[in-house]
């Protein structure tokens, strides 16, 4: 990865907004908050809270991810949201092209994680210290070059889905840590965040709400 951070100069999309919570489409290549210096201040949240002030974060993407993020507009909903993430009562539904082809159709991948400390913030498996990482996955469709997958993940372990599926033999393409070869040259990381359910923290209803893959 270069470590120019050139962030994309596009609109906010906002997918949905009321008195309690705010979900917008993250692009590719923008950091979900602020990194070290000035030079990555630019971010989702700082753009979100330039149209909506109170907004307060509740999660993250990865910066090369793109997809559905949720903000809360109250310190309620943030205490409401961030507990179901915590208490993995959240389902979040990821679309990624992988490397070669996958096979069977479904499965899961039970691989506990750790950060790779010598080379962060790169993640490891680690079957003695890791922390529990669990991603189940199913093919949408397959050739011999690449395979589209929905994924699953039921823990929200840092990097869990670029890590496991590099595991297993399938790097999602043009990712810039994990991918080698044909496999990482790609115009962006193949991953994106698809669909989010949880429970509105209004009334406890449940919500889903979706963005559209870009590729």
């Amino acid at each position: 990865m270069s470590d120019t951070y050139d962030p994309p100069d596009t609109p906010l999309e906002i997918v949905h907004d009321d008195h309690e919570i705010l979900l917008v489409d993250k692009p590719a290549g923008l950091l979900s908050v602020p990194g070290k210096g000035p030079d990555m201040a630019d971010c989702l949240l700082s753009r979100v809270q330039e149209v909506f002030p109170h907004a307060l974060l509740v999660h993250r993407l990865d910066r090369d991810t793109s997809g559905i993020m949720v903000f809360a507009l109250t310190p309620h909903a943030q205490r409401h949201i961030g507990l179901q993430f915590e208490k993995r009562q959240t389902r979040k539904t990821y679309v990624a092209r992988i490397a070669g082809r996958l096979a069977p159709k479904t499965g899961t991948v039970d691989l506990p994680l750790i950060v790779d400390w010598p080379n962060r913030p790169l993640q490891k498996v680690d079957h003695e210290a890791g922390k529990p990482a669990v991603t189940d996955w199913r093919v949408v469709r397959a050739s011999d070059d690449e395979s589209r997958v929905r994924l699953m993940p039921r823990t929200g372990r840092s990097h869990q889905l670029r890590v496991h599926m590099l595991a297993i033999g399938h790097p999602i393409l043009g990712d810039p840590f994990y991918a080698n070869g044909p496999a990482r040259d790609h115009p962006r990381l193949m991953l994106h965040s698809e669909t989010l359910q949880l429970r509105h923290p209004d009334g406890g209803r449940g919500v889903r709400f979706t963005a559209k893959c870009p590729f």
